[in-house]
C-alpha cells in the first residue's frame, strides 16, 4: 500500500482551472471503465466475438495507460505530451484496423485486408509525427502525405474489399460495420483539426486558436470507447 501511494504522489496535482489537464484525467478514468467492462464481459460470447472484445479492451487499456503517462507529463511541463500520443495511436489504430478484420473474418475477410489497413494507419500516424514534432517546418507536406493514407483507409472500408465483404455479410455485421466506417470517416476526421491546430500552415487562421489537446482527448475517447461498444453490441446481437 505504501508503494501504491508514494507512486500516487508522483503525479503533481492538477491546478482546478486547467481544463486541459481535466481532460486528460477524464479520459485516463473512462478509457479504464471500458477496459474493465469489456475484459469482464468477454467470458459471455461465444468464441467467434472473444478476440473482437479483448482487442477492444485492449484498446482502451493501452489508451488507459497512456493517458496517464499524458496526464503527468502536462501536469509537470504544460506542455503536449506528443510522443507519448503518438505512441498510444501507434500501437492502438493499428488494433482498430484489426476489428474491421475481426468481424469481417466470417464472411471472408483475408490478413492481406487487414495488414494493408495496418501498413496504411501506420503510414498516416508516422507521416504525421514527422510533421507534428519533427519537421514541423513542412507540416502541411507530411500532413498531406498523412491525410492521403487516411483516405486510403476510407475507401477501403466505404468503397472497398471491405465494404463489399460487409455487404455479403448483411444482418448485424454490415450494420456494425457501418457504423465503425462512421466512426473513421467523422471521429477520426478530429485528429486533423487536432494537427492543423497544433502546427503552422495556410490553416492556422481557422484552427491556431484551438487547443489541440482537448480535440485530440475528446476524439480519442469517442473513439476507442465507441468503437469498443460497436464491436460489443454485435456480439449481443449475434448471441
Amino acid at each position: 500500500m505504501e508503494k501504491i501511494l508514494s507512486l500516487m504522489t508522483v503525479v503533481p496535482a492538477m491546478a482546478t482551472d486547467d481544463y486541459v489537464g481535466f481532460t486528460f484525467f477524464i479520459g485516463c478514468m473512462a478509457m479504464m471503465a471500458a477496459s474493465a467492462f469489456f475484459f469482464l464481459q468477454m467470458n459471455s460470447f461465444d468464441n467467434k466475438w472473444k478476440t473482437s472484445i479483448l482487442v477492444s479492451g485492449l484498446i482502451t487499456f493501452i489508451a488507459a495507460v497512456h493517458y496517464w503517462y499524458m496526464r503527468d507529463y502536462w501536469a509537470t511541463n504544460m506542455t503536449s505530451p506528443t510522443f507519448f500520443r503518438y505512441v498510444d495511436w501507434i500501437l492502438t489504430v493499428p488494433l482498430m484496423c484489426v476489428e474491421f478484420y475481426l468481424i469481417l473474418k466470417a464472411a471472408g475477410a483475408t490478413k492481406q485486408l487487414m495488414w494493408k489497413m495496418i501498413f496504411a494507419s501506420i503510414v498516416m500516424l508516422v507521416t504525421g509525427y514527422f510533421g507534428e514534432a519533427v519537421y514541423t517546418s513542412q507540416a502541411q507536406i507530411w500532413g498531406l502525405v498523412s491525410g492521403i493514407a487516411y483516405f486510403y483507409i476510407v475507401y477501403e472500408i466505404w468503397m472497398g474489399g471491405a465494404s463489399k465483404l460487409a455487404a455479403a455479410a448483411g444482418g448485424a455485421v454490415q450494420s456494425a460495420h457501418k457504423t465503425l466506417c462512421k466512426f473513421v470517416l467523422i471521429g477520426w476526421a478530429i485528429y486533423p483539426i487536432g494537427y492543423m491546430a497544433g502546427t503552422e500552415g495556410w490553416y492556422s487562421g481557422i484552427f491556431g486558436g484551438l487547443q489541440m489537446d482537448v480535440i485530440y482527448n475528446v476524439g480519442d475517447a469517442i473513439n476507442k470507447i465507441g468503437f469498443g461498444l460497436v464491436v460489443y453490441q454485435l456480439a449481443v446481437d449475434s448471441k
